[in-house]
């Protein structure tokens, strides 16, 4: 009799330590695209410099390749991308001056992938990040841009202008040819 008591009661305690278990961490950083993240919108809405303020401050590094507004420990950041001489770097724009806050290379791993692919398509542009994002915002009034990727679409370099106004968020996309 106390084998079968024996099981219910281990069964028990195993169902308390999985609920009460913390919860597998989020990543710090904010993944770019993220929609309805109504944090990172709040934050967005705040800041004083523009994406495509974001990506001239950025231009002394080289070649603006991507460009993005984050949550990088819950504080926002403007990081963008650039390509100078076949070396990659992000840089870290402040988000409240518009001046160049920090200045790290790109040597490996999934960000060193990343900045060869945008590379390899912003060859291919004759229309700069900026401009796109631009004309993408002017398009979409009352929106902010958080976001721009550089993509092919049918063999045309375009690119992936992410905007939100408020809780909305929308995607367009603006040729760079």
């Amino acid at each position: 009799m106390k084998k079968i008591l024996i099981a219910p009661f281990v069964g028990l305690v195993a169902l308390f330590l999985v609920a009460t278990a913390p919860q597998a961490q989020q990543p710090q950083a904010q993944q770019y695209g993220e929609k309805g993240d109504t944090e990172l919108a709040k934050a967005v809405s705040g800041a004083k410099v523009s994406l495509v303020k974001g990506l001239a401050a950025s231009a002394r590094e080289g070649k603006p390749i991507s460009a993005k507004f984050e949550l990088e420990h819950g504080v926002l950041q403007l990081s963008v991308y650039t390509a100078k001489g076949g070396k990659f770097s992000e840089v870290i724009v402040d988000h409240t001056t518009g001046k160049e806050a920090k200045v790290e290379p790109i040597t490996g791993g999934e960000d060193l992938t990343a900045a060869k692919a945008q590379n390899d398509v912003m060859a291919k542009a004759t229309r700069s990040l900026a401009a796109a994002t631009e004309t993408a915002v002017k398009a979409n009034r009352g929106f902010r841009a958080v976001s721009v990727m550089p993509a092919l679409k049918d063999g045309h370099p375009i690119a992936d202008v992410t905007l939100v106004k408020g809780d909305e968020w929308t995607t367009v996309s603006e040729k760079l040819e």
